[in-house]
């Protein structure tokens, strides 16, 4: 049985310059999962915001958790969703 794949939602802040930090994330986040995911959404956003969200889950908040999430931290996420069937 095929998994179903997971979509990754990372919004941050467009107006703190937050692109190198979301486009590492969804670098990573390409090479490691390929196929698995349906989709990697980028959303600019304001007010120092960086968050990501996987399935609809939100697994970090900058101002929930404070600063950035280790990649390793939205990667064991990911495996996580597709694990549990999506």
């Amino acid at each position: 049985m095929a998994r179903k794949a997971v979509k990754v939602k990372i919004t941050y802040c467009a107006e703190c310059g937050y692109e190198p930090q979301t486009l590492a994330l969804a670098e990573v986040l390409m090479n490691t999962f390929a196929h698995d995911l349906s989709s990697i959404e980028l959303v600019p956003w304001f007010e120092g915001s960086f968050e990501v969200s996987v399935g609809g889950d939100l697994v970090h908040s900058m101002y929930r958790d404070g600063g950035f999430p280790e990649h390793e931290t939205v990667i064991d996420a990911v495996r996580a969703h597709l694990a549990d069937g999506g």
